[in-house]
């Protein structure tokens, strides 16, 4: 029997399940509705799905999760009761932040509020103890009083604690002591430290994450034990079971529920690592990654073939401080509903319609008009073939609801509704595009843009000829594509520590040390993960700032053996990123490393997307029709393919549609479409 791999993406409309056949190398894939009451009822279908097609359940050696659990705890505020522990005199850390205005259109909003803390006030306590800058303990911790606050946040019912006290990244003794109290007074209360979370500086950001991790830890927890149940079930015991992380790559179950916070980008992440094994299988160094699904559209910048990083984020205004993958997510998808407004104007989002009750069109009691209603109402869609025919498409609702929720109430034609809905959701993924790119100094005319999801390639042809980019592709399976990027992702964890010193106060000596007690660390949790010294990878870095200043360039290095010459080649390199990133640079200034990171790599075996060969079809044995499809207000017959037709070396001109069991793709007037030797399809303007 064939051995297989199963990946599993959970979007807010549907789960997209790919099955890779390691012995024939063949990806097969499935689309399901999700099951937002319980993710993992659509993920154990999709397993059994492959069950029924005869392959028995102890040939599936491999399984690997993109989820939304955390993320939608997170948005939703659905998370685990939390309590917040901080030193005597600090209480107001979290709720100060970092004492700055919001930026954005929210600086003109006069209602603008700061998301709630996730641990109240009432439910912080204060540790008497204190440790200084230099990680010297000035005040032991005081046990009664620590032990009489723990026993308050068991009555009034907290599950979760997030502790982060003064200096705890220097010396971790107290938190670690802290654990051990909260152990003894509730021992089913689940603990997150700062110092083994974040132990680096700025108290806020290093608490604000360890609250997160607190508040979503016991969530994600429960979540991975009740799947490994339902696999083990299903009887699929293979111990490779991983989770996605937001940093591009995965981690075992246990890991994922130790660390929860590293999740909260878990299934855009999938998407964006597909990316960057595009750009190498391709040699297409810069794209833009546009992953549009039912609830929202992720993007991403790949430069020089390699995915951009942040090592802090905000979400729903809340600050994560972890490395991961800098992916910017807007309320844009198929489900996201439209209406006219009190004052008379065409709205569209943030709300979605999701899996429950879904888009009008689909007949689940959707009532509201959404841009997959749009979608179908101009022709984009085709009613029949929606899903590989699996599912209709009720045009009567889409235009009823349409016609009730934004037509009539505007004075509109229904299709000029339908088509203000486009433009509308159109202009805000362009404009998430632009935040990471053209305001950030790069000219989109450099970039491809790489389409997925199930409504991306329905978007993508107007909006890169908005933004004037070089062109478009669409890979084979784009409806499935993050889950193809969990196939082709690596085990990667992440350790830091800070350690701030004048660069030339320092020795290659102690700079290599503190890298190599990371590196070890990070080949014990990789070798006791089951890998081997050879598919190991370690790679370095430092975090380096001028004397004084805010914020810091993280400096990647070749290898952890550290030199004086190395060491003088680093502080150059600090001076050329940050020229190249501001315009200015100090190299008479002196500077300061702040942060030692590690970043530590099981290498799976890796997964390449198949190349096809020519077989002389012709592309009439691919039109499946024709229907009349509408483009910036006229409307003209476009010729209609099936994508799984198509063969290598096909060109169509557009107006056209292409549709495939995963997703749909439209080809605009003036635009060329063809099919490569990978079959994905490249689309640019003119012939």
């Amino acid at each position: 029997m064939s051995r297989y791999r199963i990946t599993v993406d959970t979007g807010g409309t549907f789960t997209d399940v790919v099955y890779f056949n390691e012995d024939r190398r063949e990806i097969t894939i499935h689309k399901l509705p999700s099951t937002p009451h319980n993710p993992s009822e659509a993920i154990v279908a999709g397993v059994r799905h492959l069950l029924d097609q005869g392959v028995d359940a102890g040939d599936i050696e491999f399984f690997c999760h993109g989820t939304t659990v955390g993320t939608n705890a997170l948005l939703e505020g659905k998370g685990a009761k939390t309590a917040l522990l901080v030193t005597e005199g600090f209480r107001g850390i979290y709720e100060v932040g970092e004492q700055s205005t919001p930026h954005g259109p929210s600086v003109f909003d006069i209602t603008y509020q700061k998301a709630p803390l996730l641990a109240p006030q009432s439910l912080t306590g204060e540790v008497r103890e204190r440790v200084d800058f230099q990680g010297k303990v000035l005040r032991k911790l005081d046990e009664t009083g620590l032990r009489e606050t723990v026993r308050g946040f068991r009555d009034k019912g907290v599950t979760s604690v997030a502790v982060c006290l003064l200096f705890s990244f220097l010396t971790p003794r107290h938190e670690q002591k802290v654990a051990r109290i909260i152990k003894q007074v509730a021992p089913g209360m689940s603990v997150s430290l700062s110092s083994e979370v974040l132990p680096l500086i700025r108290e806020f950001f290093r608490l604000s994450t360890t609250v997160i991790n607190a508040y979503l830890q016991p969530i994600l927890e429960y979540y991975v034990h009740h799947l490994e149940a339902q696999l083990d079930a299903a009887g699929v015991h293979t111990k490779k079971r991983y989770i996605m992380q937001s940093n591009g790559g995965t981690a075992t179950f246990a890991a994922a529920a130790r660390k929860a916070v590293a999740t909260v980008l878990s299934g855009p992440a999938g998407g964006v690592t597909a990316g960057v094994n595009l750009a190498r299988d391709l040699k297409q160094p810069n794209l833009i990654t546009f992953d549009m699904g039912g609830t929202s559209c992720d993007v991403a910048l790949i430069k020089d073939g390699e995915a951009s990083h942040a090592n802090r984020i905000e979400i729903d205004g809340r600050v994560i401080s972890v490395p991961m993958m800098d992916i910017n997510t807007v309320s844009a998808g198929g489900g996201t509903i439209a209406r006219a407004d009190a004052l008379g104007q065409l709205q569209v989002g943030p709300e979605s319609a999701g899996a429950v009750p879904g888009p009008a069109c689909y007949g689940t009691g959707g009532a509201l008009p959404t841009v997959t209603d749009a979608n179908l109402i101009l022709g984009y869609l085709g009613a029949d073939n929606f899903l590989g025919g699996r599912m209709a498409l009720d045009v009567a609702h889409a235009r009823r609801a349409m016609e009730d929720g934004v037509a009539a109430p505007l004075g509109m034609s229904l299709t000029d509704a339908a088509e203000g809905v486009i433009r509308i959701i159109n202009v805000k993924m362009e404009e998430a595009i632009k935040a990471i790119s053209t305001m950030r100094g790069y000219d989109l005319r450099d970039f491809m843009l790489v389409a997925f999801g199930g409504a991306g390639p329905l978007h993508a042809g107007q909006m890169a000829r908005n933004l004037a980019m070089r062109g478009i592709i669409v890979p084979l399976y784009p409806g499935v594509n993050s889950a193809i990027g969990l196939l082709q992702a690596d085990v990667r964890h992440d350790y830091a520590v800070s350690r701030l010193t004048l660069i030339t106060a320092i020795g290659p000596e102690e700079v290599a040390g503190r890298l190599k007690t990371l590196a070890d660390r990070a080949r014990a949790e990789l070798r006791a993960e089951g890998f081997r010294p050879r598919q190991i990878v370690i790679e370095y870095a430092i975090d380096m700032r001028y004397a004084g200043q805010g914020y810091e360039l993280t400096v990647p290095l070749a290898s952890g053996r550290v030199t004086s010459k190395s060491l003088a080649a680093i502080r150059h390199t600090f001076d050329e990123t940050h020229n190249t990133l501001f315009g200015h640079s100090g190299p008479e200034e002196p500077v300061e490393v702040v942060t030692y990171r590690v970043t530590g790599i099981g290498k799976l075996p890796e997964v390449k997307m198949p190349t096809f060969r020519r077989k002389g079809m012709s592309l009439e044995s691919a039109a499946i029709g024709k229907r009349r499809v509408r483009f910036d207000g006229a409307t003209c017959d476009a010729a209609i393919y099936q994508r799984e037709r198509l063969d290598v070396g096909h060109a169509i001109l557009g107006p056209a549609v292409v549709e495939q069991l995963d997703s749909t793709l439209v080809v605009h007037p003036g635009q060329v479409a063809r099919v490569d030797r990978f079959k994905n399809i490249w689309i640019s303007e003119g012939n």
